[in-house]
């Protein structure tokens, strides 16, 4: 029946894509239509989750929603343990929703659209242009197919070493094994945070894994670190060894092609180097006599790594979180908080912009008119921008908090805003008060999942009509700050 529904599921896949999507921009916009993507795919996963033979003992509405809202928005909280609750058809739905909302549901529609029918019309590319990140209009089904293959490629891979990593004994079966690395592999460079055991890699069998440990923690900084970023890489090195070989053929011969690694790259890679490396040796330090005792000086390297770079959207653990020191988890609410980096399957108020505001106070702190970086001028534009995710990001957060403990006063106030955070940012981790919160609580973390998902910018350019463009400028005047 599992090879059954597979091949239903590519003949779906395949006759859907062949249809034309019509659709009146005057009435809904790149923005709205990305939205709505992700709702559609939200409540078609709400449904298929609810199926009798999804879970063992059905499943009610508000669960399955959040479930469903968790897994699109590749966040990772559960209300129910995702390995024993539901049916390999249910862990199947799941994983397909993780695939489908990490990288975007337009994503594989516009791509697979596109492989069937062998054209598109000018009018799409020019609304998947921003959505992709591409320079030119010509190159959108380019760098679809890249991203798609891309994902498929290093999941692959990743599924691989995953089994390869597996003890003797942990796994039973060799279709378990299969498809736990696969889960895995996937939910990992999804930056998901789903896993099938009860306590992700905090398992007595998986917690002295460093192996596999170390294998997904490369999955979800892969995943994290944005596609734009990893294309640019590789131009990077194939420009590289091109040259290498070439002056290897003829010594004096080589070519210099200035700026192949751009600004957007340095500015992500510095930024996420430095939070790695911060984040370890804060990690390694507060938590040495605390949840790193029970490991050897290795596996005390290895889980501090992986407790630095989980909280930016991975989402898994392989400690006990609730038994994190308050110094600790003060770090990890930063991490979270700046999540992963822009065009990846992570969420947060992403790296770049971080950096972005970052040098703009320190920018103003020097007296300077502008920010400057790698010998770059910062647009105003991009500075305006962060400024707004970070005040937008603050604003839901605080939303978040304050509506959880109105709906449920016995909850502690830390655990309240760890969830908070962990929604928006779509991390995953939790200081184990999910499955005890009230329905009404519920329905906020849904939100704040699905809003951290798809950006409060995005709902309210969805939302407001775009002004046009005026030929006209008012007297500019400095407003007191201080």
């Amino acid at each position: 029946m599992g090879w059954l529904y597979l091949a239903l599921l590519i003949y779906f896949i395949r006759e859907f894509s062949a249809r034309r999507l019509h659709y009146n921009r005057e009435l809904l916009n790149p923005a709205q239509l990305f939205i709505a993507s992700f709702l559609g795919l939200i409540v078609m996963g709400t449904l298929l989750l609810m199926l009798p033979r999804a879970t063992y003992e059905g499943i009610s509405a508000v669960d399955a929603l959040f479930t469903a809202t968790s897994a699109v928005c590749v966040t990772g909280l559960i209300v129910v343990d995702t390995g024993t609750y539901f049916t390999t058809l249910g862990q199947t739905v799941i994983l397909i929703l993780i695939q489908l909302g990490g990288l975007g549901i337009m994503t594989f529609a516009s791509y697979f659209s596109y492989f069937f029918r062998g054209k598109s019309s000018y009018e799409h590319q020019i609304m998947l242009k921003d959505m992709t990140n591409s320079e030119k209009i010509g190159e959108v089904f380019d760098v679809l197919k890249k991203i798609v293959l891309l994902t498929f490629s290093i999941e692959a891979v990743g599924a691989v070493f995953i089994f390869l990593s597996l003890e003797e004994g942990t796994v039973q079966g060799f279709i378990d094994q299969v498809f736990f690395s696969v889960f895995h592999s996937i939910s990992g460079f999804c930056n998901a945070g789903f896993s099938t055991l009860e306590n992700s890699l905090y398992e007595p069998e998986f917690k002295f894994n460093y192996s596999l440990q170390l294998i997904i923690l490369a999955l979800f900084i892969l995943g994290g670190i944005g596609f734009p970023i990893l294309f640019n890489l590789y131009k990077y090195f194939a420009y590289y060894f091109k040259n290498q070989y070439a002056k290897f053929q003829h010594p004096t011969y080589s070519v210099y092609t200035p700026w192949v690694i751009n600004l957007n790259t340095r500015i992500v890679l510095v930024t996420t180097s430095i939070l790695l490396l911060s984040g370890t040796v804060l990690f390694y330090f507060f938590e040495y006599n605390n949840t790193l005792e029970e490991h050897s000086w290795f596996g005390k390297i290895v889980v501090s790594l992986f407790g630095a770079a989980t909280p930016r959207t991975a989402g898994f653990n392989s400690i006990d979180t609730s038994a994190l020191n308050f110094s600790t988890i003060m770090i990890v609410f930063i991490l979270m908080w700046i999540g992963a980096s822009p065009g990846s399957t992570g969420g947060g108020i992403k790296t770049s912009t971080f950096a972005l505001t970052t040098l703009n106070f320190l920018s103003l702190a020097r007296g300077k008119d502008r920010v400057e970086i790698f010998r770059r001028e910062i647009s105003d534009l991009s500075i305006r921008r962060a400024f707004a995710f970070m005040a937008l990001s603050l604003m839901v957060i605080g939303t978040s908090i304050f509506l959880i403990a109105s709906f449920d006063e016995e909850k502690t106030l830390l655990s309240i805003a760890f969830e908070s955070f962990s929604a928006y940012s779509t991390v995953g981790l939790s200081l184990g008060i999910t499955a005890e919160l009230s329905s009404a609580s519920k329905i906020v973390i849904i939100a704040t999942m699905f809003i951290g998902r798809v950006s409060m910018l995005t709902i309210l350019i969805a939302l407001l009509r775009r002004v046009k463009y005026l030929n006209y400028k008012y007297p500019q005047e400095e407003i007191l700050m201080n």
